[in-house]
This record gives structure tokens, C-alpha cells and sequence, in this order.
């Protein structure tokens, strides 16, 4: 199921759907305020979080995949924390992508894990002390801006640039989770990812730190000069087509999926056989492919993400506020 369009709207545009839906969103604030109120565990190592406000993807995987490289380089042994969304292992376990699937742990530790440790689990406290006791001296968590069980010294909210806060509003009459001045409280700085349309940055509180950096999808591997069927079940499947237009790649069919979408054994049969019919090679995200079965998986051409910082100073402070934050 795709977010509604009103969702995307302006406020003064976003229609009656969403003022109808009004009582139940300042419902689901309240819960979210409640939730957040429970008391964290600390962990004697620095936590940076990078999530969101709204539902949907804004780039908060290849963002921690990016600062996790650059610690790395620093000579730090950090550890990503991951909620593992559709998976069914028990909390805190740790991604093995020999052994583990997206069924098992989620799609997105199956990437995280090809770089760092990762482990996964609702209860970010409990995978933060195993990642602690396999040797992490730092933490990276993806997603769970909303999450209370562990500490966050420092949360960067990240933003999609071309969509920005939607209309302004909290689920289900908007696409946000809690409502932005609140969120904002909370947030160490702010990530806006792509170009700032709606323009965000003028409308942030003076003093939170801002930081600007693109996603260009890396189209080598799709073969040249072949048709293109490319699918995606991501949280904007919309920016994942783009991106391959603005490289010049126009896909004869675009197909939408809801975010994390488990493709069934028919739905992978469809696309190979749209793939066949057409004459046409078959594209997707990295997040897609490792959702798929083996025999699609081989055929697939993937689709990678590069991040670009606007300035090479950015990244590294960063890391300066992650890694030189001090336990209380």
C-alpha cells in the first residue's frame, strides 16, 4: 500500500482527508509523547542515531553506511543497531549474511552487515549490549528516532529534500510520527538529503546544525543499451526511478511496491516474465534484491546509492559530535 497523495500536499492543500483525520493523529502523537517518556538505558559508548520524523526512506541507510566507513577509518570499532523491520529473529541477535535472510532479520542489517557488526531488534538496549560485549566502542543506530531504550547522544533527523515534512501533519492525517517542533527538540541536527524544494532549511530553529549531501544511484551495472523493467519497494519508490532517469536510463515500466515489501513467489514470476516479454533487463534496489529468491536475484541488475557530502567538512563534523561526546 503507497502513502496517500495528500500526505505530500502543502497544509493549506492536504484536503479534507487529512483534516477528517485530525483526532485520530493528535491520538497517535499522544502515544508516540508517552512512548518516549520511558526511562533509556545508557551505554558507556557513543550512540548516534540517524532516523526521521516521517514514514518512508530519506536515505538513513546509506547515511549511517557512510559515517560507520568513516569511523572505521578513524580507528573505531562501531557496531549499527537495527529494529531488522519483517524480520522474526529474537532481539539482539547478530546479522550473519552467510546465514541470515531478509526474512530472518530484515533487509536493511543484510547491507549494514557487509561493512560492521549489526545486530538486531526492537529493543535497541539489548542489542547495544551485545554489540558491547562483542567489542563496539561506538554505536550507530538506523532508524528509531522515536525508539526509548537506549540513550541517543546525538540524533540527526534526516530528511528527504524533495518531499520534505509532507504537510505538516501526524499519522495517519500526515506522514509524520510525532510533530516536527518536537521532534526538532530532541534532535542534535538536521540531514537533508537532495535538493531542499520545499525549503526546510529556512524554517529550522537557530543554532540546530544543518547539513546538506545528495544520493546519485551508481547505474554501472545495468547492462548498456538494453530495455529496462525496474521495480522497487522502498519507502518513495518514485526517487528510485527518478534517479535513473536523471542518468539517463528510462525504463520501460516502473513498478511500485510498498517499503519492505516481501515479493511473493508469483509477484517474482511477473517480473521475470515482464523481463522476458519485453526483452528487457530487470533493475532494482540493493534493498530489493536481497528481498528476492536466489534464481530472480541472479538476473537482477542492483542499483547502489553513492552519498555526496555538499562539503567534505560536513561528514567529519559529524563524527567530531558523535565520537567526542562524553558519558554523563
Amino acid at each position: 500500500m503507497q502513502p496517500p497523495a495528500f500526505w505530500w500536499r502543502p497544509a493549506t492543500a492536504a484536503g479534507l482527508m487529512a483534516g477528517l483525520l485530525s483526532p485520530l493523529a493528535h491520538l497517535y502523537a499522544a502515544a508516540t509523547a508517552r512512548r518516549l517518556r520511558h526511562t533509556p538505558w545508557h551505554a558507556p559508548v557513543p550512540v548516534l542515531c540517524c532516523g526521521n520524523i516521517g514514514v518512508g526512506g530519506a536515505g538513513k541507510t546509506p547515511l549511517v553506511m557512510d559515517l560507520a566507513r568513516r569511523a572505521i577509518s578513524r580507528g573505531r570499532r562501531p557496531a549499527f543497531l537495527s529494529r531488522g523491520y519483517g524480520g522474526r529473529a529474537r532481539a539482539g541477535t547478530r546479522v550473519d549474511p552467510h546465514h541470515h535472510t531478509a526474512r530472518d532479520v530484515g533487509d536493511e542489517p543484510l547491507l549494514l552487515a557487509r561493512i560492521a557488526p549489526c545486530y538486531v531488534g526492537a529493543d535497541r538496549a539489548v542489542s547495544a549490549r551485545r554489540a558491547l560485549a562483542d567489542g563496539a566502542d561506538c554505536l550507530l543506530m538506523d532508524d528509531g528516532f522515536q525508539n526509548p531504550t537506549l540513550h541517543q547522544d546525538l540524533a540527526l533527523v534526516v530528511v528527504d529534500g524533495a518531499v520534505g515534512f509532507g504537510n505538516g501533519r501526524v499519522l495517519p492525517a500526515g506522514p509524520l510520527r510525532e510533530p516536527v517542533a518536537t521532534a526538532l527538540a530532541r534532535a542534535g541536527g538536521v540531514v537533508i538529503m537532495g535538493h531542499d524544494l520545499p525549503g526546510l532549511a529556512a524554517s529550522l530553529p537557530d543554532g540546530l546544525p544543518r547539513f546538506t549531501a545528495t544520493l546519485h544511484p551508481d547505474t554501472r551495472a545495468i547492462p548498456p543499451g538494453r530495455p529496462v523493467i525496474a521495480f522497487a519497494g522502498i519507502g518513495r519508490p518514485a526517487k528510485f526511478f527518478e534517479g535513473l532517469a536523471q542518468n539517463g536510463i528510462h525504463p520501460v515500466n516502473c513498478l511500485a511496491f510498498p517499503d519492505h515489501h516481501a515479493y511473493t513467489a508469483a509477484e517474482q514470476a511477473r517480473l521475470h516474465r515482464l523481463a522476458a516479454q519485453a526483452g528487457a533487463c530487470l533493475v532494482t534496489t540493493q534493498k530489493d534484491e536481497v528481498r528476492l529468491d536466489a534464481a530472480l536475484r541472479a538476473m537482477v541488475h542492483t542499483v547502489g546509492l553513492q552519498l555526496a557530502w555538499t562539503t567534505p567538512a560536513m561528514p567529519e563534523r559529524i563524527l567530531d559530535l558523535w565520537l567526542g561526546t562524553t558519558q554523563q
